[in-house]
């Protein structure tokens, strides 16, 4: 069975209400929302909570959210193996991860991780490394070069 072929079962589904059609309909007039008031003009905002002081209000604040925290795309050595747009590379920069879809985009810098092993000699450009991702990669033969932002 595909979605296309998915029906809905007979007697599930209602015509909707025919609001405001006149006394003869039972919902003519005011259409079920009675007499006068906010809420029967239709311009309650949501949250609203008749004047009482609303949820959002009531709630205390927490914590901190630092504006000059620095962000980095994260990459752990294993990428670098498990990939197969990588896994022949002799060089890799942040052009090559965002092709091999290792990172999103190449707007904020790259710090490589140590998670994995590295089996090859790599040369790897990245805007920071890890002491362990720093110390296996040069196990291995390669060579990790920073670039400054």
């Amino acid at each position: 069975m595909k979605l296309h072929q998915l029906e809905k079962p007979p007697g599930s589904t209602h015509a909707p209400k025919r609001k405001g059609r006149g006394p003869g309909s039972n919902l003519g007039k005011t259409a079920g929302r009675g007499q006068k008031g906010q809420k029967a003009r239709g311009t309650v905002k949501p949250g609203f909570e008749g004047g009482q002081t609303p949820l959002r209000r009531r709630l205390p604040r927490r914590g901190f959210k630092n504006p000059f925290k620095a962000q980095f795309h994260i990459v752990n050595l294993s990428d670098l193996t498990k990939r197969p747009a990588l896994a022949e590379k002799v060089e890799v920069g942040p052009a090559d991860l965002a092709a091999a879809n290792a990172i999103r985009d190449i707007g904020l810098p790259v710090k490589v991780l140590g998670t994995g092993e590295l089996t090859r000699a790599v040369t790897v450009h990245a805007h920071k490394f890890s002491r362990s991702a720093l110390e296996k990669i040069q196990a291995a033969g390669g060579q990790a070069i920073v670039i400054e932002a």
